[in-house]
């Protein structure tokens, strides 16, 4: 019954019912975010809640609809494999649509803001299950969807050069954290493009940017351990780097101090890859 009444709404074009109260409605689609079931969670809760935030339907509520937001992204954490983890990683993108909202129309207090970032931040950092596309399930993609709430973040007006460079000390953690398995389902580029977006900020100086690309290139060098696999630790640093330096190569709209830092990272990679670029 609940995959019908919410694939008429959809097919009605998003419109909010009038034969029940909002705040029901809210609360079953929050408890769909959470579903195994692509289709109701992906295909009819996530987007009706987007819909609904970008054409003002919770501007009065929108502060309670992300604390909302936010607790779901404690459901579950630390747990692999499981099904929690598909209501974090969709609540963390409608808490994102929230603070998207607030960029436009100056909604959410300061202080309110912050602490989203901070919920965000101790989230992504705190995440264990990365998988991205789950058979049969569909995406639960926590390091792309958190990379793309920061990037939400980094245009938010609340936020100066110490909260994104915070931003983009979480990123770089997030890349250098120890994993299971490289990502394999675009999670470097959206990393990137969360970074470019802190970076076309034009707020973060290039003396705070360098080192930081430092640290993630000692992070892509690789050991000549030979009872490991030297790859495995270094893969994520390494396929960040690239994305970044494509990004920053390519994509229209670059920062000021691109020139200096597209040489910064080139550097990285070449001392990362020795044996194909020297």
């Amino acid at each position: 019954m609940t995959r019908a009444y919410w694939s008429q709404v959809k097919a009605t074009g998003l419109a909010v019912p009038d034969d029940r109260p909002l705040a029901e409605l809210t609360t079953e689609l929050t408890s769909m975010l959470g579903s195994p079931d692509p289709q109701m969670r992906d295909g009819l809760a996530y987007p009706t809640l987007a819909t609904w935030i970008d054409r003002g339907v919770y501007d009065d509520l929108i502060v309670g609809l992300g604390d909302g937001m936010a607790a779901g992204l404690v459901v579950g954490l630390g747990e692999q494999g499981t099904d929690s983890v598909f209501r974090r990683a969709f609540s963390v993108l409608v808490l994102a649509e929230c603070i998207d909202r607030d960029n436009q129309q100056g909604l959410v207090p300061g202080a309110k803001l912050m602490e989203w970032g901070d919920r965000i931040a101790s989230w992504y950092l705190r995440e264990r299950d990365l998988r991205g596309f789950v058979p049969d399930k569909g995406w639960a993609h926590t390091v792309a969807h958190g990379a793309d709430a920061i990037g939400v973040l980094a245009r938010s007006a609340h936020f100066g050069r110490n909260e994104l460079t915070v931003l983009l000390d979480v990123i770089g953690d997030r890349v250098l954290a120890p994993a299971e398995a490289p990502f394999t389902h675009g999670e470097p580029d959206r990393m990137a493009l969360a970074t470019m977006t802190v970076l076309r900020r034009n707020v973060v100086p290039l003396a705070v940017v360098e080192p930081w690309v430092a640290r993630l290139a000692a992070g892509a060098e690789r050991s000549s351990v030979a009872d490991s696999d030297p790859f495995l630790p270094t893969a994520n640093a390494e396929a960040f780097l690239r994305a970044l330096h494509l990004q920053l190569a390519i994509a229209p709209a670059p920062p000021e101090i691109r020139p200096d830092l597209l040489l910064v990272v080139m550097s990285a990679l070449r001392t990362t890859n020795p044996s194909y670029l020297t």
